[in-house]
């Protein structure tokens, strides 16, 4: 890489990590120019002014500094600097056309600053699409940056929400992973480079799965509880990576599908800890206010990996029966989030019971996720799902 694009938010820029990352880029004499407009949970204008900065630039490589937002916002400007298209054209079907990606990217190394979203493992990329107030998404292959710098020391300025919403969504990551619809019962491809990216969950991804989900239920509430414990914010911070790998193989389901529409859908939400310039919700929390209505649903499709996760999260399943899998982690999830100071579902972001069928809408269109979950899905049971979330406690 001779002429490097540095992606990062207006935050980051201000913290000392980000001069070492400048200082360590100019002594290896690499002309550096510094894209520092990331906007916190970027929408569609937000990536094509990044995609318009990259072209003009006229880089050779990425490195990007932030979190899941500054990760997949450099992804796209390198994107869509390789191989210009219209922002649609690769989108997820059935939002966008979701043309194949001709080739191979610029270099990119990402350095995550934030221990949930697991994009500096991962060929995604998810904005809010303005037009459709709704999130949505594109994956390949070659979307995945070429390595990642994963430095737990990065972690130690985040804000408790922070952490506490990124680690939701390294929770989330994982649990939708280890009970998503196996690799096996999905329709073979024509051919094996057919094959899809999020291939349900198989033997691979429920490595990472598991010891993700141990390292929560050992760890997320003493990296939310006190911002000194090192250990706690490294272990976490490796969880979301483990996470991460695995959920980029297996492929997530509905409550990232619910979270879409959530979180494109937000009227006047503004949470602590977060920029307060826009109304948002962060993607962590989306994702976790709709979790625990939903493995209440799917229990049944896998009552003894229910219950494995709930016992992984910390609880105890000791003298469980199949029929209690549901309710034991969906009761735990909301343990860990009254911990955690989240939102009481849906309610807790100002949502109420007229916006479901909207909200429900907004879901049934993120069909790659919907299609990974372990039993059938419509636009009756998202309503159904959606109400059970609304409040928790």
């Amino acid at each position: 890489m001779g002429r490097v694009g540095l992606f990062t938010d207006l935050r980051v820029r201000d913290l000392p990590i980000f001069e070492a990352v400048w200082r360590s880029l100019q002594s290896a004499r690499i002309d550096v120019v510094v894209f520092d407009s990331v906007r916190v949970e970027p929408t569609d204008e937000s990536l094509l002014e990044a995609a318009r900065f990259a072209s003009e630039a006229k880089l050779t490589g990425y490195v990007s500094l932030g979190g899941g937002s500054v990760i997949d916002t450099c992804k796209a400007a390198n994107l869509f600097a390789s191989h210009p298209a219209e922002l649609l054209d690769y989108v997820n079907a059935p939002v966008g056309l979701g043309k194949p990606i001709p080739g191979a990217l610029r270099p990119h190394i990402a350095c995550p600053t934030t221990s949930g979203t697991g994009s500096e493992v991962t060929g995604i990329i998810i904005f809010d699409l303005h037009a459709l107030s709704v999130k949505t998404g594109i994956a390949s292959p070659m979307i995945r940056p070429s390595e990642a710098l994963v430095d737990p020391d990065a972690t130690r300025t985040l804000p408790t929400e922070v952490v506490a919403a990124s680690g939701m969504d390294v929770l989330c990551h994982a649990l939708e992973s280890f009970t998503a619809r196996p690799f096996d019962q999905r329709a073979a491809p024509a051919t094996p480079l057919m094959r899809p990216m999020s291939q349900g969950r198989n033997p691979w991804s429920d490595i990472g799965c598991r010891e993700a989900l141990r390292l929560i239920g050992l760890f997320f509430e003493r990296a939310v509880r006190d911002t000194t414990d090192d250990e706690a914010r490294q272990q976490l911070m490796w969880a979301a990576t483990l996470a991460g790998i695995a959920f980029g193989n297996a492929g997530v389901h509905v409550p990232h599908g619910m979270s879409y529409a959530v979180a494109g859908l937000v009227r006047d939400h503004r949470p602590s800890g977060y920029p307060t310039d826009h109304a948002m919700v962060p993607h962590g929390v989306s994702v976790i206010v709709n979790a625990p209505s939903v493995f209440r649903w799917t229990a049944p499709t896998s009552p003894s990996r229910h219950l494995e996760a709930a016992a992984l999260l910390g609880e105890d399943t000791r003298s469980a029966e199949p029929a209690d899998a549901g309710d034991l982690l969906g009761s735990r999830l909301v343990t860990l989030m009254r911990g955690a100071l989240v939102p009481n579902g849906l309610s807790g972001v100002g949502y109420g019971a007229t916006d479901v069928p909207a909200l429900a809408q907004g879901a049934l269109a993120q069909q790659r996720l919907l299609q990974n979950a372990p039993q059938p899905i419509d636009e009756e049971t998202l309503k159904r799902l959606f109400l059970g979330a609304i409040s928790y406690w």
